[in-house]
């Protein structure tokens, strides 16, 4: 998959998310989960979301990893290892 498609597809699982309800939770770990995948990076299932902002979550990983998946300024999606 091309950087630029994959891209906007991350981008538009991120800006899916809203203040969630104990569904939605469900949702944005799984949402979470396949961002992380999508950026190759070890965790395996989010457990734990806590959200930090507008489109700005803390993941925690069953493996013990945890993430910082979030949208930057360009309008790209980030997960920063923690």
């Amino acid at each position: 998959m091309n950087k630029q498609l994959r891209t906007w597809i991350l981008a538009g699982v991120m800006m899916c998310f809203a203040t969630p309800s104990p569904a939605q939770e469900i949702s944005t770990a799984k949402d979470l989960t396949a961002v992380i995948a999508l950026q190759g990076l070890p965790c395996g299932q989010v457990t734990t979301t806590t959200k930090q902002g507008d489109n700005d979550y803390l993941a925690t990983c069953q493996d013990g990893n945890r993430y910082r998946v979030f949208i930057n300024a360009e309008g790209r999606v980030v997960v920063q290892k923690q």
